[in-house]
């Protein structure tokens, strides 16, 4: 029995993990045969997990949305509760736990009943939050795209990009990466032959916004997401992109806990390229490294620093 029961709980976390599997491919992650999967898939039906079945070569099994919520989970109060807290935690409410907070959600909302669905949505919609500074992403928009990152789906959608321009994309998603209170989707876009970074507040889903299916790639930047997505976070996604010489050894800035990505020039000095879509947010960025500076591009983070410079100085002119 209890043999048995791990295997369900296994069985029933494959299913939530992916969307589509075939007979066999659960036997084999399984150990068992094929006849004892189609009895565990009708052990879960009969505690009340949607699993559907397509019969065929190309057929096989998917945890679907059911009537009723299946038991072992949570009741319709719970549910409802936990997918607006996972909602509001993956807008960042929460450091750390975001991409977590979406995993979870995609999960909860493939098995959630339609009438839960809709109090979820109604509460989304008429509950006020008082905004952070960084731009707001729907919960849907995240499931969407964290579901067709698992199910290896492609997604249209339109976008535009950091000078107002708007391009329409077809992507095979594969990460969501949460930095800096803002989240971004690491995909390879088919039109341009590349991996791209894209903001997904700056994300529009079409309808239908699933594409074809596609085979994973092998990830950029040595599989390191967190580290690829910093290093576009510093340079070519913000409206300025500022190229700065710090007066302190690469050495020195590299043990700082600010993630600086810098290249050394000699002994005691180093190159610092960062972006932002303001120049008075890299201003007062840069000054809390704490080392002397100088701004060699662009302009207008120069003069942005020389006025900085002008009204502290002015502020302290009687002492």
């Amino acid at each position: 029995m209890l043999e048995t029961s791990a295997r369900l709980l296994k069985l029933l976390s494959l299913l939530q993990a992916h969307r589509d599997w075939s007979g066999p491919e659960l036997s084999a992650r399984l150990g068992v045969s094929t006849r004892t999967i189609r009895n565990d898939v009708e052990r879960l039906r009969s505690l009340g997990y949607p699993v559907h079945a397509t019969p065929g070569v190309a057929g096989g099994y998917r945890l679907g949305a059911g009537a009723a919520l299946p038991p072992l989970l949570l009741d319709d109060e719970e549910a409802v509760a936990v997918a607006v807290g996972l909602g509001r935690a993956a807008g960042g409410g929460v450091e750390g736990i975001e991409e977590t907070s979406v995993r979870a959600l995609a999960k909860l909302e493939q098995v959630l009943p339609s009438r839960l669905r809709r109090r979820v949505s109604a509460l989304n919609a008429y509950t006020v939050q008082i905004p952070g500074n960084a731009p707001a992403v729907p919960p849907e928009v995240l499931t969407t795209i964290a579901n067709a990152a698992r199910d290896h789906e492609g997604l249209r959608f339109d976008y535009t990009g950091h000078e107002g321009e708007a391009t329409v994309r077809n992507v095979e998603p594969h990460r969501l990466v949460h930095r800096r209170g803002r989240w971004y989707l690491v995909g390879y876009d088919v039109d341009r032959d590349g991996w791209r970074t894209f903001r997904v507040d700056r994300v529009r889903l079409r309808t239908p916004s699933s594409g074809p299916r596609f085979t994973p790639r092998e990830l950029p930047g040595d599989g390191d997401l967190v580290a690829y997505v910093e290093k576009g976070l510093n340079t070519a996604m913000w409206r300025y992109r500022a190229t700065v010489l710090l007066h302190a050894p690469a050495e020195r800035m590299r043990e700082l806990p600010l993630g600086l990505e810098v290249e050394p020039v000699d002994e005691g000095t180093c190159l610092l390229k960062l972006g932002g879509d303001d120049v008075s947010g890299i201003a007062v960025w840069i000054g809390f490294i704490g080392v002397d500076f100088e701004v060699l591009d662009p302009p207008e983070l120069a003069e942005h620093v020389l006025r900085l410079s002008e009204r502290y100085r002015r502020a302290v002119s009687d002492r």
